[in-house]
């Protein structure tokens, strides 16, 4: 087999982890416009508290502001959310650079652009810096919390996760083999033929 190069394999694997960030850095920046511009509308058209019918029932948006995580979830705890959010952000960007998966790249862009499209609402709205109160807007019928894109960003990561988890997916973009499965006659027939005599006849 023909030896690889050790400068060529490490140039590889640069090349591979500058793809993977600027795919984590690009979906980041979608995610998080998108938050930010849907909710610059939101506050600028909609009247606070009023729904209005997109699907009929099925899709409504209702502008109200959540002073907890994720579909309205703690509220009374902003500052803990945006304390939380700041290590998250901080987290991944330092260790981005472990990436080497576009699967994972795609997934931690989800999440930062999320993460980072609430924090902003906790950082800069009212009632104050860290505890600001996040825009939700986005009401499906039959669903019990109103969220927002930033939401989605980041339920959508945590079920890239999953997938990603059940695939075998790694971090540096190889996938862990499956189990093989041991054949039980084939063991069964090892044992009979070890347990023959030599002196059986034949």
């Amino acid at each position: 087999m023909p030896e690889t190069n050790p400068q060529q394999a490490t140039a590889s694997k640069r090349e591979i982890s500058a793809r993977a960030l600027v795919v984590l850095a690009v979906v980041a920046v979608l995610a998080y416009v998108a938050d930010r511009i849907s909710k610059i509308l939101v506050v600028e058209n909609l009247t606070l508290g009023q729904p209005v019918d997109v699907l009929g029932n099925l899709l409504q948006f209702h502008y109200v502001e959540n002073p907890g995580a994720a579909f309205s979830l703690g509220s009374g705890s902003t500052w803990i959310f945006a304390i939380i959010a700041a290590v998250v952000a901080v987290f991944i960007i330092f260790f981005a650079r472990r990436i080497r998966s576009t699967g994972w790249a795609v997934l931690f862009g989800l999440l930062l652009g999320g993460n980072l499209g609430n924090l902003t609402d906790r950082l800069t709205r009212p009632p104050g810096f860290g505890v600001g109160h996040v825009v939700d807007f986005l009401q499906v019928y039959g669903f019990p919390a109103i969220f927002n894109v930033a939401d989605i960003s980041i339920v959508s990561s945590m079920g890239l996760f999953i997938l990603l988890t059940i695939r075998g997916v790694g971090l540096d973009g190889t996938r862990t083999p499956p189990k093989a499965k041991t054949s039980q006659p084939a063991a069964d027939d090892e044992s009979a033929s070890s347990a023959q005599s030599p002196t059986d006849p034949a």
